[in-house]
This record gives structure tokens, C-alpha cells and sequence, in this order.
């Protein structure tokens, strides 16, 4: 049985069939880990017996008509959420002793659910990064082309997706880290609303933009998942007491009478011109569905790299200050005073773009600095932000590309950070305002996928949902697997 060319919805159906067992499926892909994971290095950390005794927990509970919505299916968590007795890493130095003594809200609520996990992926470190190549553990490879990025932070998971190691992952979103390394691989993600899902136990880079969400292989996939992670938390003060709508149940609504907005700043010279006719036509396609489209203005949404590269560094100056070799993580050896453990620990644990950003955070908080860079953006975050809700006042959805270009080469980029962070260009607007976010594929460019990119309203991940399903019942660009993993 090709158990790994199966969905999570078509796995689940597998399941309560009695086609084949927990056990049988867990084993199946674990195999597929050791057998491809050494060309992509998409995992830190493969939890082979941990998943093994999860799979037949899930096994006894089936056959005692127990069991959560999710039970017996294999899942990926992103190395940045705690995970009780198993190594988080961050994809750091500076974590790469230290094992979590609990979970992670979401890690506990996918267990609770009856999720086996395989493993937990690798990331750029900290989640600081759109390659995966600022990883302590060495450059994730895109599935499609060995010599390709998948993307970051979330390359790992999304490497593992797309090559068909594991049907879903876990995955954190602070700028673009779900939807642009879901585009280049071929796979779905979505960030939801900020606050939707708790990031109790989600190390944090940048408080105010980071968001879990998943990267799957289908929409009404990811509506699974975020059904059963999104919800209040006490833990998480940023976390919003709202209902949770039961998405899978909602997918089947029509968009007859959808209102999808296009903005005109995202269709410029920026943009590759092959990607851009991909996302006119699955634009042309939502339309057939009975969807209509309007072009919207975004004055201010050109101004969104510069404003999170002031916030977010700024936020993370701050978030690893903790991270000093005195409590956990990477102690150097032999310090000769306290300055010089804080200085070596440091210095040794964090890899050059984590250092870029803490000290970038550093100057714009800086006496003197402060009203001139970091006040300044958050001013201007909120004239970001006002330019989605202005359009929401137009239109359902606010549609167009999830990332200028396909996948580009390993090393193309690494040594140039200003044209790194432009491939986030179309994706952190939505971090920045806390609206949700969706890629999805939609076609592909010399043999690599492009990702149209859905934003909704605050707490609308329905719509996003819904959209991405009636696009995938008439398409099948999310079908498609790489050649040398189907």
C-alpha cells in the first residue's frame, strides 16, 4: 500500500475502515524517513519510538470505539514548540542541549486528538530566516529540486510534507514562515488570525507577529488541524476568547458571490512575470466558480519589509535576551568572569543572522533611536493595518502571489540579507495587521510550484478554507508530488 501518496482525510478514512492499522502507517512512514531524509535533512529529530507506542495507544483506543478526531494519524511538529522529553532545538546552537520539560499548548491539544508524531523538524534558527539555510543543522532541500531552498522558517516541515515523509506539519508564521515555503513546495499552508492558536510553548522570535499554524497537503487537511489547535488559552495572554467554527463543516459552502480583491501594488516589476500569469489564472478560475474580483488600493503596504524589519528585530532583542548560558541552553567552557560566559555563550550559540537581528533589535530601541525607528513603525504597522481593514470593507478575501519568484537556488541569497528579506515581500502585511493567511498551489514555473496567496478577515479563516477547497476540487496542482519522492 502507497499509504505515503494518501491525505490526512484519506489516511483517517483508512483508518476507521480497518484497511490498515495506526501501527502499520506509522511504521510505513518512518521507513520513508530513513530512506529519503538524508537528501533533504528536513528533520532534527525522528521520534521513532515515541510514534511507535503512540500508534498502538491509538490502535487499543479504535478498537474500544475510543479515541480523538485525529487518532492514529502521523503528524510533524516544527522544532520551535516544546515537546515534553524530546529535544527543541530551535534550530540553534544555543538549544541543542536542551530537552523540554513540558509541551506546547498545540502539542498537547493534537495529542489529545490521538496525533502520532514522527518527529520534529528542522527550521531556519529561531525562526529567522526565508531559506532554511540559517539552521545549526545544515540547509533544508526543496523536494522538488535537491539544489533549491524549500523556503523558511518552516523548511523542514514543509520539505517533509511535500516529499510525502509525513502527511501534515506543524508550523509557525512570523512573517511569511508557513505561506512562503508552502509555496515553493507545493503544499498548503495557512498562518491564522494572531491569537487564534496558542503559542504557550512556541519559543518566541517576535511576540506580536508569531502565529502556529500548519502546512498540509489539502485544505479540508488543514481544517482538520486548525479545528482542533485553535481555541483560548489561560497560559497565552495573547491568546482570544472566540469560538472556534467547525471549519471542515463550513468547507463545502459556495463562493458564489465571493468578493476576492486583487492588490494592484502586488502585481508590479517585482513580481516574475510567469509567476504572475499562474496567479491570474487561478484567479480566472475562482471566478468560474462564481467568485468576483475588484482591484484594491494598498498605499501604505509597499512600506511592510522595512516596518517588520524594525518590529520584529526589536522583538527578538528582547525574547533572547534569556538565552544567556547561565539558565539552559549552550554554556561556553570555562568562563573566566560573567561577562565572559554571557559573551562566549552567546557569541558561540547564535549563528550570524540571530546576531544581525538582536543587534539591529538593540539599536532601534536604543536611547535616542527609539522614537525614530521602532515608534515609527509601529505607526506606521497600523497604517498597514488599516489599509487591509479598509479593503475588508470591499471585499471577502484580498488575493495575489505568495512569493516573487519560485523556488531560487541554495546559497543564491545567504550572503545578500536585504534581498533574502524581500522574498517575504507579499506575506507580512498579514503578520503585521494579524489578519490570517493562506498559500496554496497553483501551478508551477520550469517544473516548481507557485502559491496563490489568500488573506482574510480577523478570526475568517473560514473563507480562506473555503476558497482553498472549491480551487482544490477543480484543480489538482496540490496532487502533484515530486518525481523522485512519489
Amino acid at each position: 500500500m502507497d499509504l505515503h501518496a494518501k491525505t490526512l482525510t484519506e489516511l483517517a478514512a483508512g483508518l476507521d475502515s480497518g484497511e490498515y492499522s495506526s501501527v502499520e502507517l506509522t511504521q510505513s512512514l518512518l521507513e520513508r524517513i530513513a530512506a529519503h531524509d538524508e537528501k533533504l535533512n528536513a528533520f532534527v529529530t525522528v521520534t521513532s519510538d515515541n510514534a511507535l507506542a503512540a500508534a498502538e495507544r491509538a490502535d487499543q483506543a479504535r478498537a474500544a470505539g475510543e479515541g480523538g478526531v485525529l487518532n492514529g494519524l502521523p503528524i510533524v511538529h516544527k522544532d520551535i514548540f516544546c515537546t515534553r522529553g524530546v529535544k527543541t532545538t530551535c534550530g540553534s546552537r544555543m538549544l541543542d542541549n536542551f530537552v523540554s520539560p513540558y509541551d506546547a499548548t498545540i502539542v498537547e491539544r493534537l495529542a489529545a486528538a490521538g496525533a502520532v508524531v514522527l518527529g520534529k523538524a528542522n527550521m531556519d534558527e529561531f525562526a529567522m530566516g526565508s531559506s532554511n539555510e540559517t539552521s545549526f543543522f545544515g540547509p533544508v532541500r526543496n523536494p522538488w529540486d535537491l539544489d533549491r531552498s524549500p523556503g523558511g522558517s518552516s523548511g523542514g516541515s514543509a520539505a517533509a510534507v511535500a516529499a510525502r515523509l509525513a502527511p501534515a506539519a506543524t508550523a509557525t508564521d512570523t512573517g511569511g514562515s508557513i505561506r512562503q515555503p508552502a509555496a515553493l513546495t507545493g503544499t498548503v499552508g495557512i498562518k491564522p488570525t494572531y491569537g487564534r492558536v496558542s503559542r504557550y510553548g512556541m519559543i518566541a522570535f517576535a511576540s506580536s507577529l508569531d502565529q502556529a499554524g500548519v502546512i498540509t497537503r489539502s485544505a479540508e487537511d488543514a481544517a482538520r488541524l486548525l479545528g482542533v489547535m485553535a481555541g483560548f488559552d489561560e497560559r497565552d495572554s495573547t491568546c482570544l476568547n472566540e469560538p472556534v467554527p467547525d471549519y471542515v463543516a463550513e468547507l463545502g459552502q459556495s463562493i458564489e458571490g465571493l468578493k476576492i480583491g486583487l492588490v494592484r501594488q502586488h502585481f508590479d516589476e517585482g513580481l516574475d512575470a510567469d509567476c504572475s500569469v499562474r496567479i491570474k489564472e487561478a484567479i480566472a478560475v475562482l471566478e468560474s466558480l462564481g467568485a468576483t474580483v475588484v482591484e484594491v488600493d494598498m498605499p501604505n503596504i509597499d512600506l511592510s519589509v522595512p516596518t517588520y524589519y524594525v518590529v520584529a528585530p526589536a522583538e527578538c532583542s528582547s525574547n533572547l535576551s534569556r538565552f544567556d548560558g547561565v539558565r539552559f541552553g549552550h554554556r561556553a567552557d570555562d568562563p573566566e568572569d560573567l561577562l565572559d560566559l554571557y559573551c562566549r555563550s552567546r557569541g558561540e550559540g547564535f549563528g550570524d543572522e540571530v546576531k544581525r537581528r538582536i543587534m539591529t533589535g538593540t539599536y532601534v530601541l536604543s536611547a535616542g533611536y527609539y522614537d525614530a525607528y521602532y515608534l515609527k513603525a509601529q505607526q506606521v504597522r497600523h497604517l498597514i493595518a488599516d489599509d487591509f481593514k479598509n479593503a475588508f470593507e470591499e471585499v471577502d478575501v484580498i488575493a495575489g502571489p505568495t512569493a516573487p519568484t519560485p523556488a531560487f537556488k541554495l546559497g543564491d541569497k545567504v550572503d545578500d540579507p536585504i534581498t533574502m528579506y524581500l522574498n517575504d515581500i507579499y506575506t507580512i502585511g498579514a503578520n503585521l495587521g494579524g489578519f490570517p493567511g493562506m498559500s496554496i498551489p497553483c501551478g508551477f514555473v520550469d517544473g516548481l510550484p507557485v502559491g496563490l496567496h489568500l488573506v482574510g478577515h480577523h478570526f475568517d479563516e473560514s473563507t480562506l478554507l473555503r476558497c482553498a477547497h472549491a480551487y482544490q476540487q477543480v484543480t489538482d496542482f496540490h496532487t502533484a508530488c515530486p518525481e523522485d519522492f512519489a
